[in-house]
């Protein structure tokens, strides 16, 4: 295998990771489709026991086509080691029960995806893990949450669905001096726009499903660091079995080399969405980083190398105005996921949070006007006339 990692990203992008010439001549890497790898005999076991060999084993344990991803994505986020698993959640609820043990603090901001909040909140207790919600960008109360005890930090930045920026220079200055291992989900930002292990975070994970994978076809998560780090996750990982099966893994590689083309586009489109939106009359608050009126639009500037392709906004305060409006929109599709190459829109109120009441879904500030759009990569025209006339039809 070639090293391209000295190399661009778009050319990290394509070429990273794969063995250029496999035993087969594939210009792809092959999906290697199988549970159970074979010995040539009985040496090989004895030194694959001894750790005098590095081969594959059993599925559980890694396959190559696994590998190949890994380490594209490694180079991508220029970390050590990456670990693949079976999505997001997986790797999020895989790397804390092995990073945490009972009688440990997390801190956890409140901004936080709603799965891992509630796996947190609800599920560490059953461990006798400790776990305290500050608020976002409240660094102050960051800090005033540590514990002797404390062992995690965890965020994501950008946040959905209101796309707060962490200031990761700070984030480093509190928690860098202590043994405390900092996790940051960028699954908004993405390498591409975003490197939070060029700030001092020690841990990086991303929803593969979404901007990486790029196509809406699979699941999957990825998690990123030091090899010190990931090596115990990665074993814990081999007896939870949290793992990536070979097609999803060729599907993420083919994914990948086109991803800095992706989001080339879909930075450059989101911006000229919120644009428009912001200048709507129809449209109360548009959220997005890249336009000056975000809270945290200089922060932003100053550690992204894009804003992302998710803009949020606020309609009038009315669920019967909002479906309305989504039920008249003819290119974008409504749906709860983001990063693919289609534009999806969604109502968190209904969508992500229907389950629960009025009163803890304005706690959480979800409003029932609130709106959250993943940009695509469609023509940005397209797109905003699309938004325009299902505005002006939903009265």
């Amino acid at each position: 295998m070639d090293d391209y990692n000295k190399n661009k990203i778009a050319t990290r992008a394509v070429h990273s990771g794969e063995v250029r010439f496999n035993e087969y001549g594939s210009v792809t890497t092959p999906i290697v489709q199988t549970s159970t790898f074979i010995f040539r005999n009985v040496e090989e076991i004895r030194k694959l026991a001894d750790g005098d060999m590095e081969r594959f084993e059993y599925g559980r344990y890694g396959h190559p086509t696994q590998l190949a991803a890994e380490r594209k994505l490694a180079a991508l986020e220029e970390a050590e080691d990456a670990i693949l698993f079976s999505s997001g959640m997986s790797a999020i609820t895989t790397s804390l029960f092995m990073l945490l043990k009972a009688g440990d603090h997390l801190i956890i901001t409140d901004d936080a995806y709603k799965r891992t909040l509630d796996f947190c909140k609800s599920y560490l207790g059953r461990y006798n893990i400790e776990c305290t919600v500050v608020r976002m960008c409240d660094y102050e109360a960051m800090e005033n949450a540590i514990q002797p005890n404390t062992k995690v930090f965890f965020s994501e930045s950008p946040t959905n669905p209101y796309l707060n920026i962490m200031d990761l220079e700070r984030l480093t200055e509190i928690f860098g001096k202590r043994d405390i291992t900092v996790i940051s989900d960028s699954t908004f930002a993405t390498p591409f726009n975003q490197k939070p292990l060029e700030y001092g975070v020690h841990l990086v994970i991303h929803s593969a499903t979404k901007y990486l994978a790029g196509h809406n076809d699979l699941l999957s998560g990825v998690l990123l660091g030091k090899k010190e780090l990931t090596d115990p996750i990665r074993e814990f990982l081999k007896i939870t079995g949290g793992v990536i099966d070979p097609n999803s893994s060729y599907l993420l590689i083919r994914g990948l080399k086109t991803f800095p083309l992706r989001m080339e586009r879909l930075n450059s489109n989101a911006q000229v969405v919120a644009e428009h939106l912001e200048a709507n009359a129809k449209i109360n608050r548009v959220y997005y980083p890249g336009l000056s009126s975000h809270p945290h639009h200089d922060v932003a500037k100053r550690q992204m190398k894009g804003f992302g392709a998710v803009v949020t906004f606020e309609v009038k305060d009315d669920a019967e105005y909002v479906l309305n409006f989504l039920s008249r929109l003819k290119i974008l599709s409504i749906g709860p996921s983001l990063g693919g190459v289609e534009s999806l829109i969604t109502h968190p109120a209904t969508i992500s949070y229907y389950m629960h009441t009025p009163e803890e879904r304005m706690e959480l500030g979800i409003k029932d006007g609130l709106i959250r759009l993943a940009v695509g990569i469609e023509d940005p025209e397209d797109i905003v006339e699309d938004i325009d006339q299902a505005l002006a039809g939903a009265e």
